[in-house]
């Protein structure tokens, strides 16, 4: 809940960011003379890439929690079987050996999802964000081209 709590605080300031910047281009704009439309048009650039960015990664993870859920109800979310130190670091070789035997389950059966879900967790748990990235979109493109049947 912290985490969702911190998105939520995070995204609104930048979206108050953007609207801050955003009026600052139009005013440029608003002056009229051809250096500050110029600049105001660039400025305006900086709001447009954040919007996107922020758009995207909202997607990405309302995506990934969708997965989870539904791993979830199916009761196949990965145990947390990482050894932890005194104060509460996960140590490296047991995330490791954890990342292995995904990483080994996920080449036994590549088309799965779920597979895939589980190595994104073990990636994370590892500390190598930017794979743990990848393999997770990896998963939501093969959840979304092999949708789950409705149940009834």
């Amino acid at each position: 809940m912290r985490a969702k709590i911190t998105y939520f605080v995070v995204a609104a300031m930048l979206v108050g960011y953007f609207v801050l910047v955003g009026g600052r281009g139009i005013a440029l704009i608003g002056i009229g003379t051809p250096l500050t439309v110029i600049f105001g048009a660039a400025v305006l650039v900086l709001p447009c890439i954040g919007a996107w960015f922020l758009w995207q990664s909202t997607r990405f993870v309302r995506r990934a929690n969708r997965l989870a859920a539904e791993l979830d109800a199916e009761g196949g979310l990965p145990l947390d079987e990482l050894v932890r130190t005194a104060s509460g670091r996960v140590d490296r070789a047991s995330a490791d050996a954890v990342f292995a035997a995904r990483r080994a389950e996920t080449e036994d059966t590549p088309g799965d999802w779920r597979c895939w879900f589980r190595l994104a967790v073990a990636y994370r748990d590892a500390g190598d964000t930017p794979r743990a990235r990848k393999a997770m979109q990896h998963a939501i493109a093969l959840h979304e081209a092999n949708p789950a049947p409705a149940v009834r």
